[in-house]
């Protein structure tokens, strides 16, 4: 039979998913893919009861149900303060994964470049990849997650580049870009005349000091972010699919075009339902931030006593442990580590490695998105960690 793509022979699956699996075989917590073991909020539980009985289960506009779009850029401008128009400026997505998939094939032309900060969320280079573009890689310290400018303007500066994607909060590494950080990365998008693509899902789970900033408030930025972001983690909702995409009007008539073609539109109850989400108050939030602080907390300050090194998160709900005291000669496996520690400790993480261009194979990711009792459960586990 004749070759099958070549755009996706090298794909390989994904490495969270495949530890979630193994997870789920030997019975041990999964702090590998970032989900919740607790409920979402009652309110939106009650009104997806509701919403069952009346309504609506047939198709939403394409772009997505009108009072939700309006409830969404109603909440934007809350707390950017940037204003958005409902009817021309946002599409409704299947989760922030479609978000990032259409806006990339909406904005890159085969052969065109993107630039991406390392470690990055393992679909960004799929993203790139298949909308025909060639991925660039900048990275990151592994120490705290800072950049030099000097290499980002090398690598923005390439012929070819048309966009670059910010991951912020940042998965994996929990960083949140400085006001100053992002004022350097603005600047040189608007030299080079770039497109920033945002993923801003951890926008609500940052920890003090630090704060969010969106990138589209930046002088000169509005016209050339393009945010994607979700319900998922603000609302414990993972399941449920539901994302977004705010961009300027000539940017949005493009990817309204291919949103259609692709997945039509979002489940149109659980839009019905989420209007209920976008119109809590600022208690929510400010309860969400409390309650994610007190998480990673009692996670870091665990893994402190247990003599383990790790990067303190100042946002999202991930956390990178160093494992360099565990190499023989040197030399450690961070794939074959997690695995191990999967099945013999009984907790699984992803190996960092799946997150970096770059040969960094000492880290690993936890999640901590969990109920107490399984966060100290795990701490117990891991307790046993150096001894087998």
């Amino acid at each position: 039979m004749k070759v099958l793509s070549e755009r996706t022979n090298h794909f390989t699956e994904s490495v969270i998913r495949h530890m979630t699996r193994i997870a789920n075989s030997c019975g041990a917590i999964n702090l590998s893919q970032g989900f919740p073991d607790f409920d979402p909020p009652a309110k939106l539980q009650n009104r997806l009861a509701e919403v069952a009985h009346e309504g609506p289960h047939q198709y939403a506009i394409t772009i997505g149900a009108k009072n939700f779009r309006e409830a969404v850029c109603k909440k934007q401008e809350h707390f950017s303060g940037l204003r958005y128009d409902p009817e021309r400026e946002i599409v409704i997505t299947c989760g922030s994964t479609e978000a990032m998939m259409i806006t990339m094939m909406s904005v890159c032309n085969p052969g065109d470049k993107v630039v991406i900060f390392s470690p990055f969320y393992e679909n960004y280079t799929a993203d790139t990849i298949l909308a025909g573009a060639t991925p660039i890689y900048v990275p990151l310290s592994p120490k705290d997650f800072s950049f030099d400018a000097n290499v980002l303007e090398d690598a923005m500066k390439e012929p070819g580049v048309k966009a670059l994607i910010l991951c912020n909060p940042s998965n994996p590494s929990g960083k949140v870009f400085t006001h100053d950080e992002l004022k350097i990365i603005a600047d040189l998008a608007i030299k080079y005349d770039l497109y920033v693509i945002t993923d801003e899902v951890y926008e609500h789970i940052v920890f003090a000091p630090s704060k969010h900033t969106y990138m589209a408030t930046l002088p000169g930025m509005r016209e050339r972010t393009i945010e994607c972001s979700s319900l998922s983690k603000t609302y414990s909702i993972t399941g449920w699919r539901l994302g977004y995409i705010l961009a300027a009007e000539p940017i949005m008539e493009r990817i309204k075009k291919v949103h259609d073609f692709t997945v039509v539109g979002a489940a149109s109850p659980l839009q019905e339902v989420a209007v209920t989400a976008m119109n809590f108050g600022d208690e929510y939030y400010r309860d969400l931030q409390m309650h994610y602080t007190h998480m990673k907390t009692l996670f870091t300050d665990g893994l402190r006593n247990l003599g383990f090194k790790f990067s303190e998160p100042q946002g999202t709900y991930f956390v990178m442990m160093d494992i360099s005291e565990f190499a023989k000669n040197g030399i450690i496996d961070d794939n074959k580590f997690c695995i191990d520690m999967a099945q013999k400790v009984g907790v699984a993480a992803v190996p960092g490695s799946s997150f970096f261009r770059e040969n960094v194979n000492n880290l690993i990711r936890f999640h901590f998105a969990k109920k107490d009792e399984t966060i100290i459960e795990a701490l117990n586990r891991l307790e046993n960690l150096k001894k087998k």
